[in-house]
């Protein structure tokens, strides 16, 4: 069966997906559960407005920094880690992080709406911090011998689901369920969108 297969291309790793809050992690968390990718969820944080599909979190990797045994001896499977958490992983293991990247502008018009806030200039400070740590969590990421980085950008997977979702497949080397993953992204969802160009 596929599912056997899946398993058995990610039996020694496991799978992370990482980025700046808002800027597309869920909706890659919902691609590889639809793939057949096994999820590390508790499900605590059950789907809004905000998030329809779901969160698929797992409240301990909150915690990472002070006790990173809920990802121990965890292989096979996809866990959701905030950026500014990666450097937690337990380093005795290998990984394969997906990181979402989104228009710095779109993310934080996203957080701004989870919070009730209707801005229309954001503070140029949090958006030269956000910049900077997505550069520095990633070149910390592929400095790891034991981390190999994916940059999947938030509009691509919208504009062109079927290309992207193949680079996924190819960097899990992995005989994910294609279809399935093009079927979970809804452009309808794609609604903080602002003129990349600003």
């Amino acid at each position: 069966m596929k599912e056997k297969s899946i398993k058995k291309a990610l039996k020694e790793i496991l799978v992370v997906v990482s980025g700046i809050p808002r800027s597309g992690t869920s909706l890659m968390m919902q691609m590889l559960q639809a793939g057949g990718v096994k999820i590390l969820s508790d499900r605590k944080r059950v789907a809004d407005r905000n998030n329809p599909k779901g969160y698929l979190e797992l409240e301990a990797v909150k915690k990472l920094s002070k006790d990173n045994s809920c990802l121990k001896a965890q292989k096979g499977k996809a866990v959701k880690v905030i950026s500014h958490l990666l450097k937690h992983l337990p380093g005795d293991q290998r990984y394969k992080v997906i990181f979402m990247n989104r228009h710095i502008n779109e993310v934080i018009k996203s957080q701004q709406k989870m919070l009730g806030k209707i801005e229309k200039k954001y503070p140029k400070a949090l958006m030269k911090a956000f910049n900077k740590e997505a550069t520095r969590v990633k070149q910390w990421a592929r400095a790891q011998s034991n981390i190999e980085l994916l940059d999947m950008n938030y509009s691509d997977i919208i504009e062109n689901p079927s290309r992207e979702v193949e680079k996924i497949i190819t960097f899990l080397e992995a005989p994910l369920y294609k279809e399935k993953m093009i079927e979970v992204i809804d452009p309808s969802l794609y609604r903080s969108k602002i003129d990349q160009n600003l």
